[in-house]
């Protein structure tokens, strides 16, 4: 609605600035016509004075009436003009000799003698006459006597109200059609802010019924301005909030589900611990075991929620051969394996070297828990154009088909272990994973040949 009012009150201004130029313009071009005509007819009629003939003498006029009626036949008086002569304008009522054309009489100058004996008296050619009938602008030219005859008299009038009525009624048509124009202007300009501003209500309406139970609701996207743009603004914001609530909800899950086991585990021994020395040595042992796995299990949740944000990684130029032997440096102290630096990629790339670290240890330290002594754990790297590898591989016993799909999710170890029974809590390999999607790659689970697990992280360095 401001939007529209502002719209309309600029339009009106100009319009009505446009009226009174238009109707400004009229007035002075009649004025100018006016002041024309009155000098035209009186020009034309002085030289007839001098050089007209009588056409039935074929001399000079000897009279004024007959130069006054002879003139008078051949002029065509505009519709607000008269052509008056006077044969005797001395006289005490004038002789008035006009043409025979429709004039309204109630405003006829002809008819108005007080009128005609002021013009007549003037000593002015030309001048302004203020009459109730409305305001007359009139020229004479006094004609010399011709012999012994009186003095006699040519009179041009206009009227002027007549004449600007004519500007003022295109004033107000202009007025008019302005108003119209304005109304319709009005319906056309609402129905199109309306619809412009549709996506701004949705915008509204959607904000307003958002609720931390649904974030699912979006905005349609039609074209490509402002609003477009601010809609695509609000739908992104609205996938970040439900990334963020969805995160919480993930994190809130599982650490309910994976903290409620160890806290009943510390309860029920708390509860049953007895006075025997023996006794809470074991109790305090088991505790403080069950509170060290609850602390590492907080701190992989913590780390995957902060998996979310847009700074989990911080890439910077690495070169992969130092990277891949200080990730096997730390790794072979995990366990007594076979330890292999397998490859070494040499170039630079763009990582961030503490994640992908972190990664590969994780990928080694599962790859001890579920190999023996002796076994081989082989660490390298490759890159093939944009694209890098980096890789554990051991010769364990392997993972199940069916469980190749499910072990990077949190929580989950699968159906049948690999090795030995640990205290993990199945957040290893979803760390892997977030890791690798926070470098916008993936990790791949491979069979090793001659049997075992190679997990490879691969990471597009051109993304």
């Amino acid at each position: 609605m401001r939007i529209l009012l502002w719209l309309l009150v600029v339009m009106a201004v100009a319009l009505g600035a446009v009226a009174v130029t238009v109707r400004s313009i009229l007035h002075r071009d009649v004025e100018h016509r006016m002041v024309g005509l009155l000098s035209q007819e009186t020009g034309e009629f002085a030289n007839f004075v001098e050089q007209g003939v009588d056409p039935e003498t074929g001399r000079s006029f000897g009279d004024t009436r007959r130069l006054l009626q002879t003139f008078l036949r051949r002029q065509y008086a505009d519709r607000d003009e008269e052509l008056l002569g006077l044969p005797h304008s001395s006289a005490s009522r004038p002789d008035v000799i006009r043409q025979r054309r429709d004039f309204p009489d109630h405003v006829a100058l002809w008819r108005d003698d007080v009128a005609l004996s002021r013009i007549l008296a003037s000593k002015d050619s030309s001048g302004t006459l203020h009459r109730a009938q409305g305001e007359l602008r009139w020229a004479k030219v006094t004609i010399r006597p011709l012999g012994d005859a009186p003095p006699g008299a040519f009179v041009v009038a206009l009227h002027a109200d007549r004449e600007r009525a004519v500007a003022d009624k295109t004033f107000w048509t202009l007025l008019a059609l302005s108003g119209m124009a304005l109304i319709l202007v009005s319906g056309i300009g609402w129905a199109v802010a309306g619809h412009i501003l549709a996506p701004v209500r949705v915008v509204r309406k959607t904000a307003a019924e958002l609720t931390e139970r649904d974030l699912t609701r979006r905005i349609p996207v039609e074209g490509r301005d402002d609003i477009a743009a601010l809609a695509e603004t609000f739908n992104g914001m609205l996938d970040r909030l439900e990334q963020a609530f969805a995160a919480q909800r993930v994190f809130v899950d599982d650490a309910g589900h994976e903290l409620r086991t160890p806290i009943t585990i510390v309860r029920g021994h708390l509860e049953l611990m007895g006075d025997d020395p023996a006794d809470r040595e074991e109790t305090i042992r088991l505790v403080t075991d069950e509170l060290d796995r609850m602390s590492r299990i907080v701190e992989d949740l913590l780390l995957l929620a902060r998996a979310e944000r847009p700074d989990f990684v911080r890439p910077e130029p690495v070169q992969l051969a130092e990277l891949t032997a200080d990730v096997f440096v730390k790794a072979r102290t995990l366990g007594e394996r076979e330890w292999l630096l397998d490859g070494v990629a040499d170039r630079e790339a763009s990582l961030d070297p503490q994640r992908i670290t972190q990664a590969m240890v994780q990928l080694a330290q599962n790859a001890v828990q579920h190999t023996v002594p002796g076994q081989r754990i082989r660490i390298g790297s490759r890159a093939d154009g944009e694209r890098i590898e980096l890789y554990v591989a051991d010769n364990g016993p392997g993972i199940p088909p069916q469980d190749a799909e499910v072990i990077f999710e949190r929580f989950r170890r699968g159906t049948a272990r690999r090795g030995t029974r640990t205290s993990g809590a199945g957040l290893g390999l979803a760390i892997v994973k977030a890791i690798a999607e926070g470098h916008h790659g993936r990790v791949e689970l491979r069979r090793t040949d001659g049997g075992g697990a190679t997990f490879v992280l691969i990471l597009e360095t051109g993304s």
